[in-house]
């Protein structure tokens, strides 16, 4: 072979040699960029994550924290209910009261938007729902524990009283006795908080007060006062609440229900002394874990970011203004008009976060397109993206996320994004309202694990990650 010849051969296959690797090269990038995608805009997460061991695994967090309450699910194994007791509902119950409770706060906001607050029927105020979280509290001197369901959708704290004149349903815990304790006493009629209440009337001038759920669920009593401890550090000497005399509906297990609402006689307003109007809780993902509940500014996270309450809704419920959510890092494309005509609140009793039908059906399309791999299937009335996990141990899905004023991100848990209807069907965890014009309700579900903060003093809300670790 000729010199030149073969010079042009070497040349030749170093070329081609060039072009294999260049092209290698490539796809390895490209390879690299697609992992890159999945960790940015995916999560790839095992099955196992969603759900409950049969032991209790606390959350430590709140424990380093003054004027902190541990936080638990009452169906769950770090519940000190028994389970004849607390008999876990069906999911069509438990979503059938997650509806009870939204349809019943857009009724309200409809009423006080239309000015008739003078006309409230006496089953006003919001549907107890579900309500799954609770927290212990004493009450009384000498100091009886109380298990409480906690509630931001609601104002008065009311607990269930001897002599039970009406109807007491059952609880875990011994109903509270007034007359054991020493720093109990009843509300005049005449007095200043006695007017502050939705509903009250007189019994022998003592205030009676009423409050009433959506679901048709009732507590009727004596307006009264008397020392709420937290911790042996946090008391709250005359703290104001209900003694329920006549408990009727769906409650169950709990002694009553712990009002954190905005209103002047939540416990909020009546602590703000104390607390400075400022809270914050972690909701657990799993029913065998659990979060806390803690009031006052210190030891916040220094990860939370702020989003400023909500100008357009009144002191009833906590007001955001969403502005935009993402599907794998994508914007949806939603007229903004859609979310400032419906507004939205954020709620710790309802399940579900429900949109308007536009914005869901933007979310629902974005997330079925990056979800083609997996079989769609049908589940509870409430749902209609679902999907069949039978042979699947992993599963990757897309990252959501939502803006709130302020271009404030909030990354949702990937435990909001789908819930388990059964041990193989899971479902995007989100619906839709009946109208774009029906009041967004920032649900439980799509909070879990984030540190939640609750500003009222300064007009805000905060959502940090990893809350509960």
């Amino acid at each position: 072979m000729e010199s030149s010849t073969y010079v042009i051969l070497v040349l030749s296959y170093c070329f081609l040699f060039s072009l294999v690797v260049a092209r290698n090269e490539n796809a390895l990038e490209r390879s690299e960029d697609q992992i890159e995608a999945i960790s940015h805009h995916y999560h790839t997460l095992k099955l196992s994550t969603f759900i409950s061991s049969a032991v209790c695994n606390p959350s430590t967090n709140g424990e380093k924290r003054k004027g902190s309450l541990q936080m638990v699910h009452k169906h769950g194994p770090c519940s000190k209910f028994n389970e004849d007791m607390m008999k876990s509902l069906t999911l069509d119950e438990i979503f059938s009261r997650d509806q009870s409770r939204v349809d019943s706060i857009l009724n309200k906001v409809r009423k006080e938007i239309q000015g008739s607050k003078t006309t409230l029927p006496a089953k006003s105020g919001s549907s107890i729902g579900t309500l799954n979280y609770i927290v212990t509290i004493g009450l009384g001197t000498p100091k009886k524990d109380f298990t409480l369901a906690f509630d931001t959708g609601s104002d008065l704290t009311w607990t269930q009283c001897q002599p039970c004149a009406g109807s007491c349903y059952s609880q875990q815990d011994p109903i509270f006795q007034p007359s054991t304790s020493s720093t109990y006493s009843n509300i005049s009629c005449s007095s200043s908080e006695c007017a502050q209440l939705d509903l009250a009337r007189c019994s022998s001038s003592t205030c009676v007060y009423r409050v009433g759920y959506g679901d048709g669920s009732f507590t009727i009593g004596f307006f009264a006062k008397d020392k709420l401890t937290l911790t042996s550090e946090d008391v709250i000497d005359d703290f104001f609440f209900g003694c329920g005399q006549d408990n009727e509906g769906l409650f169950v297990g709990v002694a009553g229900l712990f009002g954190l609402g905005r209103d002047k006689l939540s416990f909020v307003s009546q602590s703000a002394d104390k607390y400075g109007k400022v809270f914050s809780y972690c909701l657990p993902s799993i029913d065998s874990s659990s979060g806390f509940l803690m009031f006052g500014s210190s030891g916040i996270g220094s990860n939370v970011v702020y989003t400023p309450l909500s100008a357009s809704q009144d002191n009833s419920f906590y007001g955001l203004d969403l502005e935009a959510i993402y599907v794998k890092g994508n914007k949806l494309e939603i007229n903004p008009t859609v979310f400032t005509t419906s507004g939205m609140i954020i709620d710790s009793g309802t399940i579900i976060t429900r949109l308007p039908p536009t914005a869901y059906s933007a979310l629902s399309e974005a997330f079925q397109a990056e979800m083609t791999q997996y079989p769609l299937t049908q589940g509870p009335s409430l749902f209609d993206t679902c999907y069949d996990f039978s042979n699947y141990e992993n599963i990757t899905i897309p990252k959501i996320s939502v803006v709130w004023s302020g271009n404030v991100n909030v990354e949702i848990p990937p435990q909001g994004i789908l819930i388990p209807v059964s041990n193989e069907v899971y479902c995007l965890a989100f619906a839709a309202n009946q109208d774009d014009s029906d009041i967004g309700v920032f649900g439980n579900t799509q909070q879990q694990t984030l540190e939640v903060v609750y500003d009222v003093t300064a007009g805000r809300i905060g959502f940090g990650p990893g809350g509960c670790s």
